[in-house]
């Protein structure tokens, strides 16, 4: 299947002899629009980035004007979310196409797509004119958003330039961040040093063609902008698109071309990119870029600072005018260049410095002072001069991008990843353009003007793992180790067939790479050669002594492998060039005059039937005869005695990083060869991933097809970087390195749902059903099995059939006993599993407004889990049915851990938690699912809240430095502010308000929201005040210091009381508060009222706000209240 643009090509060539006259609008429009829109592109690329676009633009407006340029027989706005189209107020066209604009004017008045139009849509019969003539009938008028979507093709050239500037002039002035936004094909338009505010790309795009000559002639006109006379040319031309297309098995009435999408979208300042030239040193990229992607790509600007100043100004030249850049490096990352981008060259920052020792208080001892500009091999030739190194990876030419990204070498098992051997960098700061040192920096190395920041500990974390997102860094300090020398030695293995790849790769990992000491690792390669499957595996053994004979280790792998092929000891330089796929591998990795497209996962068991059998699976569906699978040993033994969440890289329980690596003739750059290899990277990645604990994220950059990979590339800490990311690029500059979740004060409200019971009660019919009812409500929803994560471990492990794990309820109960024992083993190795597991089904659906998660073995999930996800509402739902119902279905066991009756077990025998809600299960159908989450969920999307939330206001740094105050009882000083919280606190309530028998408060924050609450249901105040306000005779108990206050800490413990007559024993009652963090205020409450006669079953607490982070819940379950509902109006992240 051909590209657009490299048909076009071949088109031009063959009708260059034949062509007439340049096609008009008219002809355009008329004979071609359906064939330029490409169904597969549609929904999933132009109407996501269109909402976005619009969405962006009505940040700043209540509504807003569109002008589309040539929209054909109807406006791409007709399929944008009805609360955005609410929101357009006028809506013209320009459709030179006389049948087509009648057409759109009667498609208007009989749809009405726009429904709070102020006048009818204003559609003109004439072209968008470029000779200055302002949109050709619209001079003076002024939009909010022009639009091209495919329609600038028309006119035939190669630059869009002049159509962008002119429809910039016909933006509003009056009002800042109108947009001209341009939907085009890739390869067929250019913009000539025009920035961009924002492009995106949908590299998998299909266009199709009816197989007919009439459409084929229409076609090669349409791309080649000029009527085709001779018959025999038109001829040629069917012959070229028929040999360049695709046909379906299902559908071979139609031709598919690879159509690749790009968006675009440019403000007024589009222009300002000379000024910046005018200050900083530019051109192009002097060197030739490793990756294949980035060399494809023109800049808008090759910006080449020379000075930390010169790289100060880009960052404000940004800020200012609202514009992203990108940084270039080492040349290996997909986006390091971006089409109408401007990218900062790091080159002229290319220098090395070794320092035995800095003598400054807190000397990490040896350290390597690296600049942002050189690479990897730059460092260790320099190092190695002082008889040191740095575990900095595997290969010579990568640069910055990778060690702040992770860094995966032959030491990575000694010494760990390069990001762990960061200790401190030099970045200028994206949010202001300060130059900021963090960690240890020499004071020989510090810039002038440079300060420390007041989160430096966060910044440092940040960088350890994902630096390319948090600031441009100028330089990093190593920790240096003493330089070794590497024994290398080789075995090429030929397989005869799938029974012994799979047995030799058990007894790789068996018996090799998982005996093998901290010092040595074994890397594995599979790859076809000479029509032959082999496995390729090479040892690497680090020593600070020569090497001269082989190891005891070396023995035991002849015994399996036989006499070595090849052996050599070298030094840290020659290391890199002892690589299998550099020497070894098809004729020296297909003579060095190949392009490569890489993604790598974490493996572990890589000798487990369902791993091999994937890997196998892989080689043999290759694309290109270069490609390969190469198996890295970088995990285990240092790596993963770093914790999860010690680092902003978080993916540390592998042994095996499973390099993806598709291979390709240089020359093949950018056709349909190369695309078919990356696709199958992509597709090989996809299949793999369930079987992975994560994707490499330094390898990872803004293609859709990197999404699903970026949601497990930093396993716990992926939430956290995306707070930290609102910090430190609140105007995301730096929008185009390894992607995060959006931060959390800028996504939308998301709600989970961890959905519990007994086996059989209908969880996962009942979570279907909510999910139904929320689609039909214009929300997105989606459910998730935890336990499938167990299953998919324990298919590698054992060999089981995970497709029938998955699907077979039969036989997942054969295996249920074994799942159930390799669960348990799997939490005692690791403690905090249960929380591994729920993060992974959690970062696979960001996409969502509510997630319903079934299969869960806590019984405590709302306590356990909230504080994983700041931000967001973790809310607990059990089903229940009778034993009768239970046994009608069949007797079906749990996806829990079952014991005795089949009740899931709470965590070390711990109290369990009341769940938010309890659902019974007993009736048949529908309704009564649907019935309780419309009447207990859906409120919780209610713009009531949203309303509720915006009261609260954030105050930083009070009451001391790094708090960040939310400013809760804010509430009561806005108009109808207490009010609405008092009807919200009523509403959500779940228990009988005529059985309540008083509402419960402490001072002071909770008098507030209580009495309000009180006087609107009608039920006696009971009041909790510091000891010796009341009188006698009371109840007392011991309450400590808020997390947040100013008294030091051990000083802020004091009694509160409560007047011991002012309820009846066993009265039932509702405590109110306005915060819920520590949970060691409601503690000491909850304790008062068991002291005064109050069981905690007739307990039920209402926060207006809640800061899961700090683990309240989880403080009230070890303290014996897990039993006490706790519900909380809002929920917010931080401090």
């Amino acid at each position: 299947m051909a590209t657009l643009h490299s048909l076009k090509s071949q088109l031009g060539f063959n009708s260059s002899d034949g062509s007439g006259e340049r096609l008009s609008d008219a002809q355009y429009y008329g004979a071609a629009f359906d064939t330029f829109t490409p169904s597969s592109a549609y929904q999933n690329f132009i109407i996501p980035q269109l909402s976005q676009l619009v969405t962006t633009l009505l940040s700043s407006r209540t509504h807003i004007s569109v002008l589309e340029v040539g929209p054909g027989p109807w406006t791409a706005l007709k399929d944008l979310p009805i609360r955005l189209r609410q929101r357009i107020k006028r809506y013209a066209a320009l459709q030179p196409n006389s049948l087509l604009a009648t057409g759109l004017e009667e498609w208007f008045h009989s749809t009405s797509p726009l429904p709070s139009l102020e006048g009818p849509p204003d559609i003109r019969r004439i072209p968008f004119h470029l000779d200055g003539n302002q949109g050709g009938g619209y001079q003076g008028e002024r939009f909010d958003l022009v639009l091209f979507c495919h329609s600038v093709h028309v006119y035939g050239i190669s630059t869009g330039r002049w159509f962008v500037e002119r429809a910039l002039e016909m933006l509003d002035e009056q009002v800042e961040g109108g947009m001209v936004a341009v939907f085009h094909y890739d390869g067929l338009l250019e913009f000539d040093g025009l920035v961009c505010h924002t492009t995106a790309s949908y590299p998998t795009g299909v266009l199709s063609v009816a197989d007919d000559d009439e459409m084929l002639d229409c076609f090669s006109r349409l791309l080649v902008g000029f009527t085709i006379n001779e018959a025999t040319v038109r001829a040629g031309c069917r012959l070229v698109c028929r040999s360049k297309g695709r046909h379906e098995e299902a559908d071979q009435s139609q031709l598919r071309f690879s159509s690749a999408e790009v968006m675009v979208a440019f403000t007024r300042r589009a222009v300002l990119l000379p000024e910046l030239a005018l200050m900083i040193p530019s051109g192009r990229v002097a060197y030739m870029l490793k990756n294949p992607q980035a060399r494809l790509n023109d800049a808008a600007l090759a910006l080449k600072p020379e000075s930390i100043p010169q790289i100060q100004q880009c960052v404000r030249w940004a800020l200012t005018h609202g514009f992203s850049l990108t940084v270039l490096g080492g040349g290996h990352s997909g986006h390091c260049i971006l089409p109408n981008m401007a990218a900062v060259d790091m080159g002229a920052f290319n220098k090395v410095h070794v320092l035995l020792a800095a003598g400054e208080d807190g000397d990490p001892g040896p350290i390597i002072v690296a600049e942002a500009g050189c690479t990897t091999g730059d460092i260790i030739r320099q190092a190695m001069a002082m008889g040191l190194t740095a575990p900095l990876g595997a290969r010579p030419s990568v640069g910055a991008g990778l060690w702040l990204q992770g860094g995966i070498g032959h030491l990575a098992r000694l010494h760990g990843l390069a990001c762990d051997a960061i200790v401190g960098a030099v970045v200028v700061g994206v949010d202001s353009g300060a130059v900021l040192c963090v960690g240890h920096v020499p004071s020989s190395h510090w810039p002038a003007g440079a300060t420390r920041p007041a989160n430096e500990s966060e910044l440092l974390w940040a960088i350890k793992g994902a630096g390319t997102n948090f600031g441009i860094v100028v330089s990093v300090t190593f920790r240096a180790y003493a330089a070794p020398t590497y024994s290398v030695r080789n075995w090429v293995l030929p397989l005869r067939d799938s029974t012994e790849a799979r047995r030799k790769l058990g007894e790789f990992d068996e018996l090799v790479a998982k005996k093998l000491a901290r010092n040595c690792s074994a890397d594995a390669y599979l790859y076809w050669d000479d029509g032959h499957l082999r496995l390729g595996v090479t040892m690497f053994e680090s020593s600070h002594e020569m090497i001269d004979t082989p190891s005891p280790k070396t023995a035991e792998i002849e015994k399996v492998f036989g006499p070595e092929d090849s052996s050599a000891t070298v030094d840290g330089v020659g290391v890199f060039e002892s690589e299998m796929y550099m020497s070894g591998m098809h004729g020296g990795h297909g003579g060095g005059k190949t392009s490569a497209f890489k993604r790598c996962l974490f493996l572990k068991n890589i000798g487990s039937a369902a791993m091999v059998g994937k890997l196998l699976e892989a080689v043999e569906t290759r694309p290109s005869p270069l490609c390969y699978l190469h198996l890295l040993h970088g995990g285990g033994g240092a790596v993963s005695d770093v914790a999860g969440d010690a680092t902003a890289f978080g993916c540390r329980d592998w042994e095996f990083a499973c390099v993806i690596t598709g291979v390709w003739p240089r020359g093949d750059d950018g056709t349909n060869s190369a695309q078919a290899v990356i696709r199958w990277v992509y597709t090989v990645a996809e299949e793999m991933l369930p079987l992975s604990s994560g994707a490499y994220g330094a390898d990872l950059g803004p293609d859709p097809r990197d999404a699903a990979l970026a949601s497990t590339a930093f396993g716990p800490n992926r939430w956290r970087l995306a707070r930290l990311k609102h910090t430190f690029d609140p105007q995301n500059v730096l929008a185009y390195a390894c992607p995060l979740p959006r931060a959390t004060e800028g996504r939308k409200a998301r709600v989970m749902v961890a959905v519990s019971g007994e086996s059989c009660a209908g969880k996962d019919f009942c979570a279907a059903a909510w999910v139904s009812l929320f689609t039909e409500k214009h929300l997105t929803a989606r459910a998730v099995s935890i336990s499938d994560v167990t299953k998919r471990e324990y298919a590698i492990a054992t060999g089981a059939d995970l497709d029938r794990l998955l699907g077979d309820r039969a036989y997942k109960e054969q295996h249920r006993p074994a799942l159930t024992a390799f669960f348990q083993a799997q939490v005692q190795r690791r403690p905090r599993l249960p929380e591994e597991h729920f993060l992974h089904v959690v970062n696979g659906a960001t996409d969502v407004d509510v997630l319903f998660v079934t299969g869960m073995r806590d019984e405590a999930p709302v306590a356990a889990f909230s504080h994983l996800l700041p931000g967001s509402r973790l809310l607990g739902v059990r089903v229940e049915a009778s034993e009768e119902t239970r046994q009608f279905r069949r007797g079906c066991k749990g996806d829990g851990v079952v014991v005795g009756d089949g009740k899931t077990t709470g965590r070390n025998g711990e109290d369990e938690e009341a769940p938010n809600f309890i659902f019974r299960n007993d009736t048949a159908g529908n309704r009564a699912a649907e019935g309780f989450a419309e009447e207990r969920l859906l409120p919780f999307f209610h713009d009531d809240l949203r309303r509720l939330d915006k009261m609260v206001c954030s105050v930083p740094d009070f009451p001391r430095p790094g708090i960040e105050f939310r400013h809760v009882l804010n509430i009561s000083q806005q108009p109808g502010g207490l009010a609405l919280c008092a009807s919200l606190l009523q509403a959500h309530f779940t228990g009988d308000w005529a059985k309540i028998d008083a509402v419960v408060c402490c001072e002071a924050g909770g008098y507030v929201f209580a009495s309000a609450l009180a006087l609107v249901v009608n039920v006696p105040l009971v009041l909790i005040r510091e000891g010796g306000k009341l009188p006698p005779p009371t109840v007392t108990a011991l309450k400590s210091s808020s997390h947040i206050s100013s008294v030091p800490k051990g000083l802020g413990e004091k009694n509160i009381e409560m007047g011991r007559d002012v309820m009846p024993r066993g009265a039932s009652v509702v405590v109110v508060d306005d915060v819920l963090a520590t949970g060691k205020t409601l503690c000491a409450v909850l304790q008062l009222l068991v002291e005064g006669g109050v069981g905690v079953e007739d307990v039920s607490v209402m926060a207006v706000a809640e800061f899961p982070v700090h683990r309240g819940r989880e403080l009230l379950r070890r303290g014996g209240f897990g039993k006490v509902k706790v519900q909380s109006l809002l929920i917010f992240d931080g401090l």
